[in-house]
């Protein structure tokens, strides 16, 4: 199915069939929508599941100007918008963890019947009891970080640069072997290369613009405003984001749950049971 959301033709599924509460799923840079399909396969009978195609990935259109991920989750708060969808739980891996931090962060309100509290030694408003009103109803991030560090900018932009120059055969080899195991390689070749397939697909401008707009990430300090339930996930052989870069993300969220799992970036789909099984135990705990 296609949409256009905010101005970018975006190819999404929404299996709705079984009138359960809605479970979005967000890819990572050089995914698709894809990535997502034995898990969307698993929580299909009793969520309604969306999946979607971030802007210059897969079958989205790639966009003309430069956007940041206030963009990009103003892409998905349209996409919802567009289906009737008022809230969700959602689920992000890499890039799209941090879209859905972004998009909790700019689709939380406070709750005006709790109202604030005034911390008179520091003067500042305690938010510690404050309720809120939010979009996502949970948040599972994956993989993720809340921050690109100043030092590691300069990667970003080289990144987008060569891809831009060579495209991105030039660098499929180098990112595989981050994505996933030597051993989850060897063993599920078709799987890997489906993931491969997709990422030689990419389109190498709208791989370079997301690239640009992770250079510039930056929600850490203003994660402990959310009040909104959290899974945070890391794999344990993740050269790409190191786990404690992802356990530093679960610290910085109030009451936030860290998991690590023997897997490399691509932990969801690396133990994808066991993956499954805690995200089934956590969204059991908040629906």
């Amino acid at each position: 199915m296609q949409a256009t959301v905010n101005g970018i033709d975006t190819r999404y599924v929404f299996e709705d069939r079984s009138g359960g509460p809605v479970l979005t799923f967000i890819h990572q840079l050089g995914g698709d929508l894809t990535v997502w399909d034995t898990l969307a396969g698993h929580f299909r009978h009793r969520y309604s599941v969306l999946r979607y195609d971030v802007r210059g990935h897969g079958a989205s259109a790639v966009s003309r100007e430069a956007f940041g991920f206030r963009e990009l989750a103003a892409d998905l708060a349209a996409l919802l918008d567009a289906q009737g969808i008022e809230t969700t739980h959602l689920v992000g891996m890499s890039m799209g963890g941090m879209i859905a931090q972004q998009f909790a962060l700019d689709h939380t309100a406070p709750d005006a019947k709790s109202g604030s509290t005034s911390n008179a030694a520091s003067g500042t408003e305690s938010t510690a009891m404050m309720g809120v009103n939010s979009r996502a109803r949970t948040l599972t991030l994956c993989d993720t970080a809340s921050h690109t560090a100043p030092e590691a900018r300069a990667a970003w932009n080289e990144r987008a640069e060569l891809v831009r120059r060579e495209g991105l055969a030039a660098s499929a080899d180098t990112t595989m072997a981050r994505w996933l195991t030597a051993g989850f390689r060897l063993t599920h070749r078709d799987t890997a290369a489906q993931i491969c397939d997709v990422l030689l697909r990419t389109p190498s401008e709208g791989y370079a613009r997301v690239c640009e707009a992770l250079r510039d990430f930056d929600v850490h300090e203003r994660l402990a405003q959310l009040r909104v339930p959290a899974l945070v996930v890391a794999g344990r052989h993740d050269t790409g984001t190191p786990p404690a870069l992802t356990e530093a993300l679960a610290q910085a969220i109030p009451g936030a749950r860290f998991e690590l799992l023997d897997a490399a970036h691509l932990a969801p789909v690396e133990e994808c049971h066991s993956f499954a099984a805690l995200l089934e135990t956590f969204l059991g705990q908040h629906v």
